[in-house]
């Protein structure tokens, strides 16, 4: 199959299972639906099925009022902005008000967050000095695609200035693989006392970043002074990466200890490195040679699937995880057709069925 045929396929299985008002956690605007409904709406764009905007459109109105409000949403977490996304096209095609509403909403959020002294953004309001990697994703593309079309050019920089505070405090020089989570007070029990840093890489965070900039780089105008920038960073991380694919093409779930017998395959930050590979590509940003790497990783993930009958299961996906260490990670449970697994692999075959284009 091509991985278009592969992702309507997913997409189909989801829509069998649950109504989009149902989709779990029902009622909250979270990033698991945000991100499944992400990749729902990149393979949309590839093949028109109209069930699929519609499905989208479904699910954020049931999460919002008569006036535009949330109906069930934690302002306090990046986690709960990331959904945001979904009503730039709402907007465009409906021109209903409270989408462009909720969107301003949305974003001043945003920029109104909490901040760490260098004004690196917390990744909750009550986890106090904490950024993880996870947060350039929440709450980084929305943001600059907003400062893109509504003039706020003042929020790309904003944008730009956390991947660049992400990057300097959770780089490994050693490596070029970047730590879940940094401490600025250094008082966690994850965190180094010297760097404030955790102590171990683990898989899907470090896949948020490459697929969270290259979103950011569709906005960044192709003269602004950091954009350059943004591309070295991207392109220094995937090249990093890479260097720790393994034999069967996918990732591990702690990514430099593939090594160890109670580490093992993980299949969402596989498909988001397999998709950030393949636009990095597509982008120029990395050479044709890392198409053999994104094709390991989609042949590797696509063997790993399994079925219920018509359906397609998309398995040994680590669930929702906080930062912690190598014991913490290595046992964490694994889910099947969880939202941000198969939203994991839909931004993958969209990515990869543009790349084979």
């Amino acid at each position: 199959m091509t991985p278009l045929e592969y992702a309507k396929r997913s997409i189909e299985t989801m829509m069998r299972r649950y109504r989009a008002e149902d989709l779990p956690p029902k009622g909250r605007f979270h990033y698991h639906q945000g991100v499944f409904l992400s990749g729902v709406y990149q393979n949309y764009l590839l093949c028109g099925d109209e069930r699929y905007f519609e499905y989208i459109k479904t699910w954020v109105d049931s999460c919002i009022d008569a006036s535009g409000a949330l109906k069930d949403a934690d302002m306090r977490q990046m986690d709960d902005i990331q959904p945001g996304i979904l009503l730039f096209p709402l907007y465009e095609r409906t021109g209903d008000e409270r989408y462009k509403a909720l969107l301003d909403v949305l974003t001043k959020v945003i920029i109104d967050s909490p901040k760490n002294p260098d004004g690196g953004l917390y990744h909750k309001a009550w986890y106090e000095r904490q950024m993880w990697l996870d947060g350039l994703y929440m709450g980084g593309p929305i943001l600059a695609q907003y400062g893109a079309e509504y003039g706020k050019p003042e929020y790309l920089d904003f944008v730009i200035k956390q991947v660049k505070l992400m990057r300097e405090h959770t780089r490994d020089e050693k490596t070029g693989l970047w730590y879940h989570g940094y401490d600025d007070a250094k008082v966690q029990p994850w965190a180094d006392k010297g760097t404030g840093r955790s102590h171990e890489f683990w898989g899907r965070s470090m896949g948020w970043v490459p697929v969270a900039i290259l979103d950011d780089l569709d906005y960044i105008p192709e003269t602004h002074p950091d954009r350059e920038t943004l591309k070295s960073i991207v392109k220094d991380l995937l090249e990093a990466i890479c260097r720790f694919q393994s034999d069967d093409g996918r990732w591990y779930q702690v990514v430099d200890k593939g090594d160890r017998s109670d580490n093992w395959l993980e299949n969402s930050c596989s498909c988001l490195f397999a998709a950030a590979l393949a636009r990095a590509v597509n982008n120029g940003i990395l050479d044709e040679s890392y198409m053999t790497a994104a094709r390991r990783a989609f042949e590797a993930v696509t063997a790993s699937l399994g079925t219920d009958g018509q359906d397609i299961v998309v398995g040994q996906v680590c669930v929702g995880t906080s930062v912690g260490d190598y014991d913490y990670y290595v046992n964490r449970p694994v889910s099947e057709n969880d939202l941000h697994g198969v939203g994991a692999f839909l931004l993958m075959c969209a990515a990869m069925e543009t790349l084979d284009k």
